[in-house]
């Protein structure tokens, strides 16, 4: 996984074959084969394992601080090598793999999803959120505009960015 890293970060997703990871690896493709069966599923795997715990939410009963803090890692994450172009490539394929877009929801985005939701509920049931805030909408509220940016536009998604998305956030769907 770390040769797949290095190879993908030296010559883009599009030139990363499996053939060149084995080789540089010093492994066999057909070994590599049996446990990824695309570079897709194998970037992906490779991804995860840089990120382990680190877009993990804080609890310090301050909702807006704690997202804050999570969001500002996860564009720290997103805005740099390896990560953020790799990432970037990867969810791109995605979108003609539907093997390896079930596997990135279901291992990466669905489980971000869930953190920030639960956290979201967290909460509103200790009354620092309206008991009518929409959690769900809030989740599509913070994420659009962040994959919006990295994705479509490709500007940088800067820590302001993400105040400015927040404020909004929390002045339309606030107590």
């Amino acid at each position: 996984m770390r040769t797949t890293l290095e190879l993908g970060q030296e010559i883009g997703y599009a030139k990363l074959s499996i053939e060149a990871v084995a080789a540089r690896a010093g492994a066999g493709k057909h070994t590599i084969y049996r446990r990824w069966p695309s570079k897709g599923a194998l970037l992906l795997d490779s991804l995860l394992s840089l990120h382990k715990s680190s877009l993990d939410y804080p609890d310090t009963g301050d909702i807006f601080a704690d997202l804050r803090t999570q969001i500002h890692a996860a564009v720290d994450l997103l805005g740099n090598p390896p990560f953020g172009p790799l990432y970037r490539a990867l969810v791109s394929e995605a979108q003609h793999d539907p093997q390896l877009a079930a596997a990135l929801n279901e291992r990466f985005i669905s489980p971000q999803a869930a953190m920030t939701v639960a956290r979201l509920e967290t909460a509103r049931d200790q009354g620092q959120l309206s008991p009518d805030f929409d959690l769900s909408l809030a989740m599509a509220i913070l994420s659009g505009p962040l994959y919006f940016q990295f994705l479509i536009t490709q500007e940088p998604v800067t820590h302001e960015y993400v105040d400015r998305v927040l404020r909004a956030l929390f002045t339309g769907m606030g107590k």
